[in-house]
């Protein structure tokens, strides 16, 4: 006999509007102009607004203003649509208003973008220079090189072989069976050998090597020779795993050398480069890629902070007057046919789509511009002097309760969001710590006392450094019962070594 149940589900849908806002409040102030062009490529009624107007609704805030545009924040208060988004069956057959599309206010007068230059100022690209590769760089010097024919194309295999950081990983042995694969040629390992002792001549110094110590070697060998180049040759030669472990005890007494020689030596070491590849065009074309674009600017103002939206790149958008014409042109009638009213039909969803998508911008901009002012107050002695021991512990739930948001859309806003502030950018994440608690019943945030053992370490004698239980005690003593593991935690986040290898002579 079948058992028959009844079950009755609760869902919540979220309409399209919904989902392209939150999808908006993921997007960095990076991304959002390639997605705004590629939402006007998908919609030919929604278009650039290109009138130079006074910017009189620049989104700026100051102490005083208090941002309610964002409902209260919820962000998922939509209204005439059904679950799915689309208009319901009475929307459908009401007659349609369209004045609704003629509010040049609500929609083509948001700026996006701060006008800040003369009318006749001209606009400049800046051309980058791409660079050559290091391995460019390594093949165009083969020339100097007194090689034959073959072993010149053997080199240019070698070279292709060598990674960003100018290293060679690879064993001889792998690159000899390579070339048999792929060139039909047999080299021996002894060939390749003197091949790569060729290459590792050419600049700059210490390309080629395979492991650190003969990269800082190449180096060494290059320079004058003095008693403290021959010095460092000699530690690094005999006594490299002492050298890496600080044991200067062992390398004083098997060089039979004094302690201002060790150091006049160890001074010689640590000028050398230890990754050769990085000073290289790819590496300046990386640190290009790399610049963040800050979302939001705290500016001081006649000594006072402003807190704006970064909008600089986005540009003004409007809905299409064309379009909105043609919506009036195919307005249906009884005398409409179906073409008429598919045509009319496309063009209403096509306005429709423009619209929200205006909107989610306003709305992406107003919810984070009032989180990132309850942010702002919430760490102001931060933001006011720039001392980061004055952060204080703050998660996700203290900024939701506040701006009324939930936890998720906070965690979008401080998703890949980044902040100039006249101490340097930082993360959003970066204001998000857990709290701990001090001798005297206050919380400080982790961020806090990350910097004071920061500090700590930076002031130890560094011919003694501090054990992890030292340190421990060191902050205890300021009022921060720190368990030694997460001293240790926070050390290795910190990416400072144990004492051991932060000793110094």
């Amino acid at each position: 006999m079948l058992d028959q149940k009844l079950l009755q589900k609760q869902q919540q849908k979220l309409s399209p509007q919904q989902i392209q806002v939150i999808k908006m409040l993921e997007i960095p102030t990076a991304e959002l102009d390639t997605r705004i062009k590629e939402e006007i490529e998908a919609n030919p009624a929604l278009e650039v607004d290109d009138t130079d107007e006074p910017d009189d609704n620049q989104e700026k805030l100051d102490s005083n203003e208090t941002d309610s545009d964002s409902d209260n924040g919820n962000d998922d208060d939509f209204s005439g649509n059904d679950d799915d988004g689309s208009p319901s069956e009475t929307d459908k057959n009401d007659e349609f208003d369209i004045d609704d599309y003629f509010n040049e206010d609500e929609y083509s007068n948001y700026k996006y973008s701060v006008n800040n230059t003369s009318p006749d100022q001209e606009n400049k690209d800046i051309p980058f220079s791409g660079g050559n590769s290091f391995q460019e760089n390594l093949k165009s010097q083969l020339g100097l090189l007194n090689l034959s024919e073959d072993d010149m194309a053997i080199a240019d295999f070698i070279i292709g072989n060598i990674d960003e950081d100018g290293y060679l990983r690879r064993d001889l042995e792998s690159i000899s069976d390579d070339i048999l694969l792929l060139q039909n040629k047999s080299v021996s390992v002894e060939d390749l050998q003197r091949i790569l002792s060729a290459i590792q001549t050419l600049d700059p110094a210490g390309i080629g090597a395979t492991s650190l110590q003969e990269c800082l070697l190449l180096q060494v060998e290059r320079k004058t020779k003095t008693p403290e180049t021959l010095t460092a040759k000699a530690i690094l030669r005999d006594f490299y795993e002492e050298f890496t472990k600080k044991h200067y005890d062992k390398i004083l007494q098997g060089l039979e050398i004094q302690e201002e020689d060790l150091k006049a030596a160890m001074d010689v070491i640590l000028k050398l480069n230890p990754k050769p590849g990085n000073g290289t065009a790819d590496s300046y074309a990386k640190t290009i890629n790399q610049t963040i674009l800050p979302d939001f600017l705290l500016e001081n103002v006649n000594d006072e902070l402003v807190l704006s939206i970064n909008s600089r790149n986005i540009p003004n958008l409007k809905v299409s007057k064309t379009y909105v014409s043609m919506l009036q042109e195919y307005a249906p009638t009884q005398k409409s046919n179906a073409k008429e009213r598919e045509a009319f039909d496309f063009i209403k969803q096509k306005l429709d789509s423009a619209k929200w998508f205006i909107d989610a911008i306003k709305q992406r901009n107003n919810t984070l511009l009032s989180t990132m002012k309850v942010i702002f107050d919430f760490q102001k002695d931060f933001f006011t002097t720039g001392d980061e021991t004055k952060l204080k512990p703050m998660i996700l739930k203290d900024i939701a309760d506040r701006t009324g948001l939930d936890i998720s859309t906070i965690s979008r806003v401080a998703n890949s969001k980044h902040i100039q502030t006249p101490y340097g950018i930082y993360s959003l994440k970066y204001f998000f710590s857990e709290g701990l608690q001090t001798e005297s019943g206050e919380e400080a945030s982790s961020r806090q006392i990350k910097q004071i053992l920061q500090d700590t370490i930076a002031e130890e004698n560094k011919k003694k450094p501090y054990t992890d239980e030292q340190l421990a005690d060191v902050l205890k003593t300021k009022g921060y019962i720190i368990a030694r593991r997460t001293i240790a935690k926070y050390r290795e986040q910190l990416g400072l070594p144990v004492g051991r290898l932060r000793k110094e002579l």
